[in-house]
Parts: structure tokens; C-alpha cells; sequence
């Protein structure tokens, strides 16, 4: 399984790059974690600090982390690179285009 890891509280195109990475790794035929999807459908009063929680327990599951365009703005992602490095999951760049 992979993760894909980016900027997302302070973009408002986040779901469509999201997608796009999503397609764009499911058509190498890998399995992938879109946290934004997943994100979408938790509750309206869900913390920050929440949707961290969930997006570590999400990477856990991975052996690789992909970083989109951008992904050093995002403290986030930041966190999410952090926590792969500690965890010696792979990490990859996906280039936007």
C-alpha cells in the first residue's frame, strides 16, 4: 500500500490532486491511501490534531509515501515525512504536471 502525502489546509484544489495522484498511482496497479478522500467523509467537528491521528494510523499501513508538489508548505505533510523517515517507509515524489 501507498500513502499520498500534500498540502491540503492551505489549497483549495486539494481533492483534485489528490485524485490525480490516486489515478495516477493506481494505474501502476498499486495499492493507495488517499487521505483526502478519507478526510472528506469525517465528521464537520473533527480537530486538526484528529485528522492527524488518522492519517498516521493510515501510514502505518504503507510501505511507501508519495509527496506531492508543494509538500513542504504543508506542516502536515512535514509530520507525515517525519513519520516515514522514523518508520522506514519509502519515500517518493510524485511530480505534478
Amino acid at each position: 500500500m501507498v500513502y499520498i502525502s500534500g498540502a491540503i489546509s492551505e489549497t483549495s484544489d486539494y481533492m483534485e490532486r489528490f485524485a490525480k495522484a490516486e489515478e495516477i498511482l493506481t494505474k501502476q496497479g498499486l495499492s493507495v491511501i488517499n487521505p483526502a478522500k478519507v478526510n472528506s467523509m469525517m465528521p464537520k467537528d473533527t480537530t486538526y490534531d484528529q485528522y492527524m491521528q488518522m492519517a498516521f494510523t493510515m501510514l502505518s499501513f504503507c510501505e511507501c509515501i508519495y509527496m506531492l508538489d508543494g509538500w513542504e508548505k504543508s506542516k502536515g505533510a512535514t509530520w507525515e515525512m517525519d513519520y516515514a523517515r522514523r518508520n522506514k517507509i519509502e519515500i517518493r515524489y510524485l511530480k505534478e504536471d
